[in-house]
């Protein structure tokens, strides 16, 4: 199947500039939910449209897209920047790579923890800020290496560059009853060990909250 890399920048037109508080909004929830819906609007072109696409916004908030088909033109976007996207890959080629990644496992009884937050506050209250990222990295690195595991690659160095707790709001809930997602940035090298694997599951992506932002692995050949 063909997959195709993209880089979406929003308009500066005076349309795009007057929604710019419903697009883009102050809040990190707000924001990510909001992105969630404009990401959308160019990838939905049936009602009946599943997604297959990954993104993923960058500091300068633009955003980066994985997708099965090229991006719809819309008014509230620049023209795209697409291009094929089809790694040639060998084994044991090594990558630097960077993940946005809502991480999860399953608990005895089926319910999914986050990886990151489940050691956070086992610590006592006063110990949480100062091993917060310590522990990020190295329950990211573990998290990878489960990853890798069954992905076709093998972790060489992993390390949280950042966690944050996300609120999404839901219409007509309450605060206290919205949606939670841990998020947490990994950046480090891998080796591969099945090319055809790997391609696979760099289309899939990886972890879970997909939909909101996470799960696009970006790739680049190790210097």
């Amino acid at each position: 199947m063909a997959l195709y890399f993209s880089h979406l920048r929003l308009a500066r037109n005076p349309s795009a500039r007057a929604l710019a508080a419903l697009l883009q909004p102050s809040g990190v929830g707000e924001r990510v939910s909001a992105q969630h819906h404009l990401l959308w609007s160019v990838f939905a072109d049936s009602e009946d449209r599943k997604r297959d696409f990954l993104w993923r916004e960058e500091r300068d908030g633009s955003f980066l897209t994985l997708s099965a088909r090229p991006p719809c033109e819309s008014d509230l976007f620049q023209p795209h920047q697409i291009k094929p996207y089809a790694p040639d890959l060998a084994v044991g080629e090594c990558l630097d790579f960077r993940l946005r990644a809502n991480a999860t496992r399953m608990k005895r009884g089926g319910k999914r923890e986050d990886v990151v937050k489940a050691p956070i506050d086992a610590l006592g209250q006063k110990e949480r800020a100062g091993q917060r990222m310590e522990i990020a990295s190295s329950a990211g690195q573990a998290w990878m290496e489960r990853q890798g595991e069954k992905s076709g690659f093998r972790v060489v160095a992993a390390v949280a560059e950042d966690y944050r707790q996300v609120s999404l709001p839901r219409p007509g809930a309450l605060h206290r009853n919205a949606m939670k997602l841990g998020i947490l940035d990994l950046s480090g090298s891998l080796e591969i060990t099945d090319p055809a694997l790997f391609l696979m599951h760099l289309e899939q992506g990886f972890g879970r909250a997909k939909s909101f932002g996470c799960g696009l692995m970006l790739i680049r050949r190790a210097r």
